[in-house]
């Protein structure tokens, strides 16, 4: 779902207008710029980002109608909207494939380079 569409709902679920709403939901989906599909949402998209949506923006926002809205509200429905649930950053992280370069830190140069190596073939995967 684009920020707008997240600021609209958010809009007619607490009143205002959608632009009272737009930079939670853009804080949220800022992270399709290091990454563009759904797994952008790995880094803020769970019940910790939640939280640092709300120390970022502050505990409310106030709307344009003047009516006061927990910005926690409005970060959970966001990743509601996006992904059916409030995930925990552990939910996501079990999630992920644990690599092997991802789990030593070579030490040794021909270590090194079969860390390169795997890198490599998994950065290009024949490609090229």
């Amino acid at each position: 779902m684009h920020p707008y569409h997240h600021s609209l709902s958010s809009a007619k679920k607490h009143g205002g207008v959608p632009a009272d709403y737009q930079q939670i939901h853009d804080w949220f989906d800022a992270t399709k710029a290091f990454f563009g599909d759904a797994r952008h949402r790995a880094l803020r998209h769970h019940t910790a980002g939640i939280f640092w949506c709300e120390e970022k923006f502050g505990p409310t926002i106030v709307n344009s109608n003047g009516k006061v809205i927990p910005t926690r509200l409005i970060a959970e429905q966001h990743v509601t909207e996006d992904m059916g649930f409030l995930p925990t950053p552990e939910w996501w992280l079990s999630n992920m494939a644990l690599t092997p370069a991802m789990n030593k830190v070579p030490t040794k140069p021909s270590e090194v380079d079969d860390v390169k190596s795997l890198i490599a073939k998994a950065l290009y995967k024949g490609e090229g």
